[in-house]
């Protein structure tokens, strides 16, 4: 099966396994993996899901359901961030 690395940041990090190493893992990926499976599959939060970049472009929350995750690829997710 192929493989994919898979990025969380902040908050989100704590939905990763023991296993991952600094904030980051390998996920397995086939034809079927998309963008919100993944999402669904981590259990993570859809609406803590703001910032979502496939290999450096961003993700719109419309498409992730469609947007497919393929081998080599790279998925980084970022919680909403506040500051001041």
């Amino acid at each position: 099966m192929a493989q994919a690395t898979l990025k969380l940041y902040s908050v989100l990090a704590k939905f990763l396994p023991p296993e991952a190493h600094q904030n980051k893992m390998a996920i397995e990926v086939d034809e079927t993996t998309t963008v919100g499976s993944i999402i669904r599959t981590m259990n993570l939060p859809a609406k803590s899901c703001h910032l979502v970049l496939l290999n450096g472009i961003f993700v719109h929350p419309e498409a992730r359901a469609e947007t497919p995750v393929k081998e080599g690829d790279s998925l980084a997710i970022w919680p909403p961030v506040a500051g001041g």
